[in-house]
């Protein structure tokens, strides 16, 4: 077979003659062939894969070799023996050389082949010791990058312990010598992403094993702080700095500013090539190392080395502000340079002349960005030129090319002078870089901002937060999936057992955060708890269907079979109300939140009755056009609410302009200047009113063939177990075409009922009334259109003649006639404040405290009602008996404002309002309480127990958890060792101005979870 492919493809037949051939010695590896056969054809179809003459004869090659080793895998196995790869890699191949990038490529190839084979360990030790003697030989970028694949893809082939601490090392050099001559796009490009695929390996290696990390940044220096004028290293180095965590900018620096052994050349060395990196295209975070060894020198008081590297590299900066792809970068290194050279104008004046014609280009530019980078360009010139003034011929043409753009304030221009002042740094570098802490006297995790992400940790804590979820989610046996809940079980794990202050949500918000929602930008946190929790419906009702279709495992150890009893568990562990309704499949979305709604809708013309039942996760409450009572107060009160008093905007309520504040801002909690109008439970009486359809919103009636003014009442026929309830602040004025935000203080009781209507038998219904079977349609319904819930205050009461008008027939059959209202006990679980004046801005921050429906209070039996009683008289009756009520855990609440978690109680989360009018309620959890003499769901059931506690970790989630925590008390070594050595140096520390006392909770400021740049900042990424 062999001879016959050779001559085959070095003859002249036709290349379709051939291609048919081939697919015949192709269709004959299926059959039955000899050792010898096998060997020969490994043996010739390498030869063509490497020395083939033209692309036919290489694919041929490839195509024969993999359908014969897919069929005798095992003899392909003995052909690629070890002393078969040791020769490529050391002799090469025929006249092939061993450096050659062909050779890599064909052993990549051959170990796909035997991905699944013994072989491939066998071969493990083999390659590790050759691909660490490769990279000492300092392979040029392609081969280097090939090799990085192969052992990306095949991470057994990675030198393990000391030589893995060596291999690290070399190819850290190796980077050094990774040199461009290309000059076209095309091959800049490809240089480029060889770069980048090896410096992803060596971040693999790095989280994989940390062991590894601090020997390369030694090498890293090394190499940059060298002073050998025959070598100068590759800006390829660059690419490594956004793989290196940025908590260790701490102890690095500390240690780098005050070793002794370091001398001033090799630092100033250091300190230039680290500038240089500002070229390399894609690099994150090299602006921020440059400007913390910048900070760190000048605590240590190293002014010579500061003055020497900016004059040398400060028109080397500025000229990176031409290039888009690293301006931005650019401009935060020149920035501090100049704004901390503030002790001769020699800097400034050395990029003055080229100030002007680059104001023209970015004017001219046309990019989306190209107008804030101006803004924030010109502000810094004005900086300098107030701080170096009396030059006027040199300013002069400055001042003539930025006179239309906005000038900071005198008051700014001398704050940031003097906070960028290299005097200044020795107070500032303990205080400006992160400090590795443990957590705070609560024993709760705070979660890193990653940016404009407080409206995720806001609801992540909410929800681990609602004990019985979060101990539901956690007792889920979900070891080695790669879900969403998994995503989410693991960062419930690290919430409760991490030793850190705060948790960085990096792969959770990768995973959860909805597709149309912009990275790095503030977002609505009620359509991203929507969004996540329809997810996990989702996900869990496909696996649950699955299952249905697949064998159940059995358990492999009594570990294991526990855990698998309390999975199978779960579906059972549903209140009886739930059980008829979905039966032992629903999901624990649906279990937890998911509750129904009737809607039932009566034509005013022929009396005719429609109703249907459709599930629901959250109710969006509307606010009442009238502020002048409570809603539901009395029945005069519902017949005079009408449309006109809403004065054209969509929610009621007392609107403000986004931008726009409200007065009293600063007043004492003694003194409150905003009292509550409305509470929680006359919003949810509003949103159960009657509405009547009338106008362009008529209902279609089957029974009169015609659009008919009719009536629409909305009631829960089944609570669900956590009742969230989204307060809907935010409205469209159609008059102005503009979206406020409605600042109306509502009062939050901790303990409110809901109506519920319960069924006696099947209600009778003219048109559809089979329930949505899934939650995604009630969360599509509610979060298609961003306003698409505000429509929910489009509400107008019956007027006192129309329902004079409905006889006692139509009363009973919209009330039903075979159901029953019966007032469920909530008491309050948590709450999302909102901070600003807009959806799109501004700061979310939460309070929650722990309660299950077994926990504290236990609720009497809410007073019983007729079903012809009136919903607010439902609903707020029970609420008078209640507020008697001494909650003895009210203290037990925690304040949670991203990395940042305090103590806190119910009075001031009722009073925050009243001191600060932009902090408003936005989206709050009630926990359904468990009724003297009723069955509760409670935790999660294993072996037919219910857990009343913290379910216990498992391996998996505790494996992880040791290995960070193991990961963080090295890191607070350092810190401590750091620390110890700067003690002489900083021997003060700054605190910026502010507290509690003095700033809202959601203040983005230095108490508050919010944004912010600088050091700050850095803390918010977690490696």
């Amino acid at each position: 077979m062999d001879k016959i492919l050779e001559a085959l493809v070095s003859s002249s037949h036709p290349v379709n003659i051939k291609r048919a051939i081939v697919k015949k010695v192709m269709e004959a590896a299926e059959k039955e062939v000899t050792e010898e056969q096998c060997q020969a054809l490994y043996h010739l179809t390498t030869r063509l894969i490497l020395l083939g003459e033209d692309a036919f004869q290489r694919q041929v090659g490839l195509q024969v070799q993999e359908a014969y080793a897919r069929f005798h895998r095992d003899e392909f196995a003995r052909f690629l023996s070890k002393e078969y790869v040791l020769g490529l890699l050391q002799q090469g191949f025929d006249t092939l050389d061993r450096r050659d990038p062909a050779i890599l490529d064909f052993l990549h190839g051959s170990l796909r082949l035997l991905i699944s084979c013994p072989a491939v360990l066998e071969l493990a030790p083999l390659l590790q010791t050759e691909v660490l003697r490769m990279i000492c030989e300092r392979p040029e970028p392609a081969t280097c990058a090939k090799l990085a694949t192969i052992l990306t893809d095949f991470p057994q082939c990675i030198p393990q312990e000391k030589a893995g601490v060596l291999f690290c090392q070399q190819l850290v050099r190796t980077f050094a010598y990774f040199h461009c001559p290309a000059t076209e796009e095309r091959e800049l490009r490809e240089y480029v992403t060889q770069v980048t695929r090896v410096s992803a390996l060596l971040h693999g290696i790095w989280k994989a094993e940390p062991a590894t990390l601090l020997p390369s940044l030694q090498e890293v220096f090394a190499i940059i702080s060298s002073t050998d004028p025959s070598f100068e290293p590759s800006i390829a180095l660059a690419s490594l700095v956004q793989h290196i965590p940025l908590q260790m900018i701490t102890v690095l620096i500390k240690s780098l500013t005050t070793d002794q052994n370091v001398k001033d050349a090799s630092m100033t060395q250091a300190l230039c090539r680290m500038i240089d990196w500002l070229s390399w295209p894609l690099a994150n975070h090299v602006d921020t190392w440059v400007i913390a060894l910048l900070k760190g020198l000048a605590a240590v008081q190293k002014f010579t080395i500061l003055i020497d590297v900016t004059l040398l590299k400060i028109e080397q900066v500025f000229n990176r502000l031409w290039y888009p792809i690293v301006r931005q970068g650019a401009l935060v290194v020149l920035s501090h340079m100049l704004l901390s050279f503030q002790h001769s104008p020699e800097a400034f004046h050395l990029v003055i002349p080229h100030v002007v014609p680059l104001v023209q280009s970015l004017k001219n530019e046309g990019l989306s960005n190209s107008k804030t980078f101006l803004l924030q360009f010109a502000e810094l010139v004005h900086c300098m030129m107030y701080q170096y003034s009396g030059f006027p011929d040199l300013y002069e043409c400055i001042l003539e090319s930025i006179k239309d753009l906005p000038k900071l304030s005198e008051e700014k221009i001398k704050f940031v002078l003097n906070q960028s002042a290299w005097t200044s740094q020795s107070n500032s570098f303990a205080s400006g870089l992160p400090k590795l802490t443990g957590k705070s006297e609560t024993g709760k995790t705070g979660l890193v901002n990653l940016g404009n992400t407080c409206y995720m940790n806001s609801i992540i804590q909410i929800l681990f937060m609602a004990t019985d979820f979060r101990r539901h989610v956690l007792s889920l046996p979900l070891n080695g999936s790669n879900t969403l809940m998994k995503k989410l079980q693991l960062l419930f794990a690290f919430l409760g057992h991490t030793q850190r202050a705060a948790y960085s949500p990096r792969s959770f918000l990768e995973a959860s955060r909805p597709p149309w929602f912009t990275g790095g930008s503030q977002q609505d946190c009620s359509e991203y708890l929507r969004f996540l929790l329809d997810r996990l419906h989702e996900e869990e009702k496909t696996l649950l269907a699955l299952q249905v279709t697949s064998p159940k495992p059995e358990p492999a150890s009594p570990s294991a079979k526990t855990v698998y009893n309390a999975a199978s568990q779960l579906a059972a562990d549903v209140p009886s109300h739930a059980v008829v309704a979905e039966g032992n499949g629903r999901t624990l979305v649906e279990r937890m939140f998911g509750g129904r709604l009737s809607t039932a809708i009566r034509c005013l013309q022929c009396h005719s009755l429609s109703e249907k039942e459709e599930p629901f996760t959250d109710l969006s409450l509307a606010f009442c056009p009238s502020m002048s009572q409570p809603l539901g107060s009395t029945d005069e009160h519902k017949g005079s609410s009408t449309m006109g008093s809403c004065q054209g905007a969509v929610n009621g309520g007392s609107e403000s302009l986004e931008g726009s504040g409200k007065e009293g801002a600063g007043t004492r909690m003694e003194r409150p200047v905003v009292e509550p109008t409305l509470s929680v439970p006359d919003l949810v009486d509003y949103f159960l009113a009657p509405e009547i359809l009338e106008n362009d919103n008529c209902y279609f009636c089957e029974c009169c063939g015609a659009l008919q003014r009719a009536e629409k009442v909305m009631r829960v026929v089944e609570a669900p177990e956590y009742l969230i309830l989204t307060l809907l602040r935010f409205s469209y004025d159609a008059t102005c075409h503009v979206r406020r935000k409605i600042l109306d203080n509502v009062g939050i009781p901790m303990h409110m009922c809901l109506p519920l209507r319960q069924h006696g038998s099947t209600a009778s219904s003219s048109s559809s009334n089979a329930a949505a079977s899934s939650l995604s349609a009630a969360a599509s319904s509610s979060s298609d259109s961003p306003e698409s819930g505000e429509n929910l205050a489009k509400k107008l009461k019956p007027s006192q003649k129309e329902e004079g008008l409905m006889d006692s027939r139509t009363k009973s059959e919209i009330n039903g006639n075979d159901s029953k209202i019966k007032s469920v006990p909530y008491v309050l679980s948590s709450v999302v404040m909102h901070s600003g004046m807009s959806s799109e801005s501004g700061h979310y921050y939460s309070y929650g405290r722990n309660v299950s429906s077994t926990d504290g209070y236990v609720a009497q039996p809410c007073p019983k009602t007729q079903g012809n009683s009136s919903l607010s008289e439902v609903s707020t009756a029970p609420m008078e008996e209640m507020g008697n009520c001494v909650d003895h855990k009210s203290m037990d609440w925690f304040l949670f404002n991203d990395n940042r978690v305090t103590f806190t109680n119910f009075q001031s989360l009722q009073n925050v309002t009243s001191r600060f009018p932009k902090d408003t309620a936005y989206v709050l959890i009630y926990r359904k309480q468990e009724i003297s003499g009723q069955p509760s769901n409670a935790g999660p059931v294993v072996n037919g127990s219910i857990l009343s506690g913290e379910p216990p970790l498992q391996k998996e989630l505790m494996d992880a958890i040791t290995k960070d925590n193991k990961l963080f008390l090295q890191e607070q070594e350092l810190n401590a060792r750091a620390r110890a050595l700067q003690a002489t140096s900083a021997s003060c520390s700054f605190r910026p101005n502010g507290s509690d006392d003095n700033e809202p909770p959601g203040s983005c400021g230095p108490s508050g979870g919010g944004g912010g740049g600088g050091f700050n900042t850095i803390s918010r990424l977690v490696f």
